[in-house]
């Protein structure tokens, strides 16, 4: 180990309390921005046997900068190709729902499948780790520290096994604490934080335009009167008010017809609020609380309402509830389940 850095990193917790022997070893996902190497550098002071592994997913995958993060931690480093899986299931899967109306999480489908699915059966390690803001103990999944940064609503899709080979180091840390070790310990970090959609640099509907043809259709009023024309619903989301092209406005979109190719949009914000949530493709950690709080979308605080199997109700309307979005189930700060929205 060291002596620099277990000197400089304050570590006042242990990155899971749960796990016994830090002899393990341990491959951390390592991306080149501040997050991950942070959590290899807490690890490797830990004395977990630590591997840097760069996961390589789309063309714009670069792996120069984890490989000089490695190097400077003091890590083996190691690069898996997963790009054809990547496509397959992440991808494809984006641009299929978008024609089916849907607004896709990726992310969520990319933990599951990828980052903590095809990752952890490629590797020969104990556990992995990653830089998401989040925590995890006994299989149970919990809200972060840091409440600005918390990611568990990306990891809903997750299962108790899988999650008991899983170690989020940054659960107890905020991103100001994060950004501090990085600098105290001088490693090169890319300052350009990583993107909802990894796979897409430029505006969601110029990359959709790639796979999906314009079709022109017709923008009605909610009492179903043309009041203008659109390029097709799928480039289209609920609760988008920019872009529609029509004066008068504001209006909102508020539906989508996609058999008709029809756009439903409405001037009154009102219209985009709802109390009843289906949902479908759940998984769940505990199905015994029925009160909850839910998130509709990752930006969403979150409120409270009632399950009953596969719906919920929330105790106050709620705004731009969206077809092919995640929620996400809550009792106080651990993550009880979650679903696909339809």
């Amino acid at each position: 180990m060291k002596k620099r850095n277990s000197k400089k990193i304050n570590l006042w917790s242990c990155p899971d309390e749960s796990l016994g022997s830090f002899n393990n070893k341990v491959a951390v996902a390592l991306s080149g921005g501040v997050d991950s190497a942070v959590s290899a550098l807490i690890l490797k002071n830990k004395g977990f046997d630590v591997t840097a592994v760069f996961m390589k997913l789309n063309k714009f995958s670069k792996e120069d900068g984890a490989r000089n993060l490695a190097k400077e931690i003091g890590i083996p480093f190691k690069v898996i190709d997963l790009r054809k899986q990547f496509k397959e299931e992440i991808i494809n899967y984006f641009i299929e729902e978008y024609k089916a109306g849907n607004t896709p999480n990726p992310c969520a489908l990319c933990n599951q499948k990828i980052k903590f699915g095809i990752f952890l059966k490629e590797l020969d390690t104990d556990f992995i780790a990653t830089g998401h803001y989040a925590k995890v103990k006994d299989g149970h999944l919990y809200k972060a520290k840091d409440s600005k940064k918390d990611q568990s609503y990306f990891l809903w899709k997750l299962n108790p096994k899988t999650l008991k080979k899983v170690i989020f180091p940054l659960s107890n840390y905020t991103k100001e604490a994060v950004k501090k070790i990085a600098k105290e310990n001088n490693l090169s970090i890319n300052e350009k934080e990583s993107q909802e959609v990894c796979f897409i640099t430029e505006a969601n509907n110029g990359f959709l335009k790639k796979y999906i043809k314009e079709e022109k259709g017709d923008i009605v009023d909610k009492e179903g009167r043309t009041i203008g024309e659109h390029n097709g619903v799928w480039f289209y989301t609920i609760g988008q008010r920019r872009g529609i092209g029509l004066s008068g406005g504001p209006y909102w979109v508020i539906d989508k017809d996609v058999k008709r190719n029809r756009l439903i949009v409405s001037l009154e914000e009102k219209d985009l609020l709802s109390r009843e949530v289906s949902f479908k493709n759940a998984n769940w950690f505990r199905k015994d609380i029925k009160r909850v709080k839910a998130k509709i979308r990752y930006g969403h605080k979150g409120a409270f309402g009632v399950l009953d199997n596969n719906k919920f109700t929330f105790d106050r309307p709620q705004k731009a509830i969206t077809k092919g979005q995640s929620i996400v189930f809550y009792n106080k700060s651990e993550v009880i389940g979650g679903g696909i929205i339809k």
